[in-house]
């Protein structure tokens, strides 16, 4: 399994500032990422909740690899780094060559007593966002990959 670079969120937003290309890929579920998430994210969640809970999203590597080229570079974050963490190693797996992960991803990493060991991009001060336009939101992305199922089909 590739080694994934970790990097904090203030960290991540230093990269997002000084390398333009870079790309902040929120892995969280839409109802997540339409409750708030880094702003200038993109939304291609990597688990969706289900019936029997949360399952890995069968058009998550697809979808990335039409909308995001391999010498992109890719900043991972979810809720707290572990979903991020699995999306950066499956991409990384995938051949893309500058994948981070980045750990307390939006609402902090706690341990288990529930103190927060890593800061998140939210509680870092950081600049948040609600939008869900179809340039970032899953919706938008999947039908821009081509992905969109049904005769709803752009």
């Amino acid at each position: 399994m590739a080694d994934i670079r970790q990097v904090t969120p203030p960290e991540a937003k230093g990269i997002l500032d000084n390398t333009p290309e870079a790309v902040y890929l929120d892995v969280r579920t839409p109802e997540e990422f339409a409750a708030g998430h880094p702003a200038g994210a993109i939304n291609i969640p990597a688990f969706l909740r289900g019936p029997q809970g949360m399952s890995a999203n069968d058009e998550f590597l697809p979808v990335v690899e039409k909308i995001l080229p391999k010498d992109r570079p890719i900043l991972c974050g979810c809720q707290a780094g572990g979903r991020s963490m699995k999306a950066a190693q499956i991409l990384a797996g995938a051949g893309y060559h500058d994948v981070r992960n980045v750990q307390g991803g939006f609402g902090g990493a706690r341990d288990g007593a529930g103190r927060v060991v890593v800061p998140g991009w939210r509680d870092s001060g950081l600049p948040v966002s609600s939008d869900t336009l179809d340039a970032v939101s899953w919706e938008g992305l999947r039908r821009r990959a081509g992905a969109q199922r049904g005769p709803e089909r752009v």
